[in-house]
């Protein structure tokens, strides 16, 4: 029965939360299966991921509505969705690193701070990428938690108490009723999964424009290219005050910088052809991941890897999703509806995308020259644009996106647009 990738009903019922926070599970899914396919013939491949998956299946998290949904990929009409999420969990091994949020007035529950839903397309296979502001104030349904304590649907709050409410379950299911997307695959990692994954990367390379010091993330790097892994990672997932103008939007754009690294990273032959690393970046996901029990079955975490790990880096995008200030709260943000809606009927649509937006000193980070390698300068108020290639001028079967909607392609260098913070 094929399924569609909008309107659905992905709420999830209550699970083992045995969480884990981040930006490394594309990571994840393409490192299980590839690394597998790899080694040897499909037999031992399917062999070995089911042996990897077992720590998965034993606190799988079940997704309401999908107990039959189809054993193949290909029969999801639209593509499928994938929800990626990044919690703050204080875990005994990492806590010290932390300060208040893991002993202090903040340390109570566990918030859902890095929200990513990965849309990868039919044929031809496009991967789109939205991160949701964890400030962003939205309707959060009525939500079951682990211990089968129902709670109440709240009108307006913060994305990010989503995981309090229900864990995994309940920030798929709200997602799902902001978007209108189906989401038929769900995972998340803590902080200390993010530092294991990075280490057993070995590292992902990042610009720095200019220098991040942040005193409330401990993280000091100079301006250049870096290769970071482990807490420096981490920290400089985390940074918010270091980057742009100090807020949760600018640090999402520093966010994607890592991710589309990543991306590059991770499909190149330095990481698909080395065998040994594919073996260890699965194991290490495995390790450190809580996901729906629709992940759970490696043969559908092969058949991901295999339809995600030939897409080209120019269809590879990474949007934020679009707010207004809320009227209500400086401090926080409100869903922009029009903006997306047109970003989802392109994505429904299987539309190459065009991000229009021009990054200015207030985002995270600025767009590197492709040619010279050195960052493009930020438009300042009053900086003659003639020069400048009209960003709405598209060729046919592409859509420019509204300058409202924030990202990158994964073939594009950025680097982030670093402050001194303390």
């Amino acid at each position: 029965m094929s399924q569609n990738t909008r309107r659905r009903r992905t709420v999830a019922r209550h699970g083992q939360q045995k969480t884990p926070g981040a930006v490394s599970q594309l990571l994840k899914f393409i490192a299980i299966g590839l690394a597998v396919v790899l080694v040897s013939g499909f037999g031992v491949a399917a062999y070995i991921v089911y042996d990897l998956s077992s720590t998965v299946s034993a606190n799988a998290v079940d997704l309401e509505g999908q107990e039959d949904l189809p054993p193949d990929i290909s029969a999801y009409e639209g593509g499928f969705n994938l929800l990626l999420t990044g919690v703050d969990a204080c875990e005994e091994k990492y806590a010290q690193y932390f300060g208040d949020r893991c002993s202090g007035g903040d340390s109570e529950g566990t918030l859902n701070d890095v929200n990513l839903l990965m849309h990868v397309s039919e044929e031809p296979r496009r991967i789109t990428v939205v991160s949701f502001p964890r400030d962003m104030m939205i309707p959060i349904p009525e939500c079951e938690d682990a211990e089968g304590t129902v709670h109440s649907a709240m009108s307006k709050q913060q994305l990010n108490v989503a995981y309090t409410d229900g864990g995994l379950n309940c920030v798929a299911k709200t997602i799902s009723d902001l978007t209108d997307q189906e989401v038929q695959f769900a995972a998340s990692v803590t902080f200390g999964g993010v530092i294991e994954i990075t280490n057993a990367i070995g590292g992902v390379e990042v610009c720095l424009a200019s220098p991040i010091k942040d005193r409330h993330t401990s993280l000091d790097l100079a301006a250049g290219n870096h290769v970071i892994e482990g807490l420096t990672a981490l920290q400089f997932l985390r940074t918010r005050h270091g980057v742009g103008d100090g807020s949760d939007l600018g640090r999402i754009g520093n966010q994607q910088q890592y991710m589309s690294s990543l991306a590059r990273k991770l499909i190149s032959g330095e990481t698909l052809g080395n065998v040994p690393m594919m073996l260890k970046l699965a194991t290490t996901g495995l390790d450190n991941v809580e996901a729906s029990t629709s992940l759970a079955d490696p043969m559908k975490i092969v058949q991901i890897a295999l339809a995600v790990k030939s897409v080209p880096f120019e269809d590879i995008v990474f949007l934020q999703y679009p707010t207004f200030t809320d009227p209500d709260n400086p401090n926080r943000v409100v869903p922009d509806k029009d903006s997306a809606q047109t970003m989802w009927d392109a994505i429904n649509a299987n539309s190459q995308l065009q991000v229009t937006h021009e990054n200015t000193e207030s985002d995270g980070v600025i767009l590197q020259d492709p040619n010279t390698g050195a960052p493009v300068e930020t438009p300042t108020e009053g900086t003659p644009t003639e020069e400048v290639p009209d960003p709405t001028a598209t060729t046919p079967g592409v859509v420019a996106l509204p300058d409202s909607i924030k990202g990158n392609s994964a073939a594009q260098q950025t680097c982030s647009n670093g402050q001194v913070d303390g």
